[in-house]
């Protein structure tokens, strides 16, 4: 007899790791350009707030990107995130290298993208989630799909998703109500 396929709540539930794309998940994708040749890249607070609660709920996070840039440097460290992987082109290996690092099991893991790129890692995942204007490859083999664009809430709506499926969210809001 087959077991039925994962609903997105059994995956969601089962998320110890949860890795992140940036440009097009955590940004909306745009690269601004300096005189100097500097990039710069447009955080969402509401995004970068998920990802905090992540971390306290004991959710191990993870950044895998191809652009390596100080701006990110400088925000994986203000929202914590426990794992930065910057410049990579081979996003299969940076994963096989979290994987050892974390001791985390390929099934217990999430990775949110939005590109080709990512579909290498996405396919390995337990949970593999994108946002509302991802490539129409991606959001296909996609377990679940945010409402909200890349950059805008995607990745917040994610976190809660993950959040709610672990009986987590009402924990954390009543704390943060000083409940």
């Amino acid at each position: 007899m087959n077991a039925s396929p994962l609903t997105v709540a059994e995956r969601a539930s089962r998320v110890k790791l949860m890795i992140f794309d940036v440009d097009g998940v955590l940004t909306d994708g745009g690269l601004l350009f300096t005189a100097e040749g500097d990039t710069m890249k447009s955080f969402n607070s509401l995004d970068g707030h998920g990802l905090k609660l992540l971390r306290e709920a004991g959710i191990v996070t993870a950044i895998i990107t191809g652009r390596k840039s100080g701006i990110v440097q400088v925000r994986a460290q203000e929202i914590r995130i426990n794992h930065l992987y910057q410049g990579v082109e081979d996003k299969r290996r940076a994963f096989a290298d979290l994987l050892t690092a974390t001791g985390v099991a390929r099934e217990e893991c999430g990775y949110m993208g939005d590109d080709w790129p990512d579909l290498a890692v996405m396919l390995q995942c337990g949970f593999a989630a994108a946002p509302a204007n991802a490539h129409p490859e991606v959001i296909s083999r996609a377990h679940w799909v945010s409402h909200a664009r890349g950059g805008h809430g995607a990745a917040r709506e994610l976190c809660e998703t993950i959040l709610r499926a672990q009986n987590r969210y009402d924990a954390l809001l009543a704390a943060a109500c000083g409940a």
